[in-house]
């Protein structure tokens, strides 16, 4: 099996990746290495793939999901920080 050293961590990554090491109950190298796997196993599609996924979720429609419009929220939210609400 291969070494793989990795010099100037910044420290606040290497926390984090000491952090989800622990709640995972894996070693800190173990931990890099399945992340390393995970970031490579979505590299897996073609560009096409890539491409299809964005054009789907471009012409996505909230409403016909039944999700509320964004603008009646941002003036409910804003009516509710004056102290007053008008549903």
């Amino acid at each position: 099996m291969a070494i793989l050293h990795v010099r100037n961590v910044p420290d606040e990554l290497y926390e984090n990746i000491r952090r989800q090491a622990q709640a995972q109950n894996r070693s800190i190298s173990a931990e890099v290495i399945v992340l390393l796997q995970r970031a490579l196993a979505g590299s897996d599609r073609s560009q096409d793939e890539v491409l299809s996924s964005i054009r789907r979720r471009r012409f996505y429609n909230p409403l016909e999901a039944g999700a509320p419009v964004s603008t009646t929220l941002l003036r409910e939210d804003r009516a509710r920080s004056r102290g007053r609400f008008f549903p």
